[in-house]
């Protein structure tokens, strides 16, 4: 009777523990390197779509990875941010002047990068990367809430830059 409630325990104690967190070998990810947006297909209006954006994605060894972002908005100024963080969830600093100040990065397959933004506490958006089969396609979709507080859906496309 004893030994069947031990093993009993320990069968519930592994159904209730959390699964492991594994991140990709970043270095084998195809999302390393620089990537660029067809400025014209993003879902906004003319006005309100920035010169450029480019995103550069590099590993930095120990399970961490490095984002730089440098947006050129519509009037010409440029925005950047930049990290260098674990893939294991752990939030850590950004550096720069684009809207989040502290990020979390997970990476569940070698081509699919999960990142949660802050801004000063608040939430500012999820953004998911996902390189297509090409290995030259990146596809971003974020979420993010609006102003009148409404969650708001985006599809944005990438290609990698020589």
């Amino acid at each position: 009777m004893k030994r069947m409630f031990i093993a009993c325990l320990a069968a519930i104690a592994l159904q209730g523990s959390p699964a492991p967190v594994t991140a990709a070998t970043p270095a084998a990810s195809p999302l390393a390197g620089r990537w660029a947006i067809d400025v014209a297909t993003l879902p906004m209006p003319a006005a309100q779509r920035p010169r450029s954006v480019v995103l550069e994605f590099k590993d930095a060894g120990d399970g961490r990875w490095t984002t730089r972002a440098e947006i050129v908005d519509p009037k010409g100024a440029t925005m950047t941010a930049d990290s260098t963080l674990p893939l294991d969830g752990t939030p850590g600093p950004i550096t720069g002047n684009y809207g989040a100040d502290v990020a979390s990065l997970s990476m569940p397959a070698p081509n699919v990068l999960v990142m949660q933004l802050v801004d000063h506490g608040t939430p500012a958006s999820t953004r998911i990367y996902t390189v297509a089969g090409d290995r030259n396609r990146m596809t971003e979709s974020k979420a993010f809430f609006g102003q009148d507080g409404k969650p708001i859906l985006m599809t944005i496309h990438f290609t990698r830059v020589p």
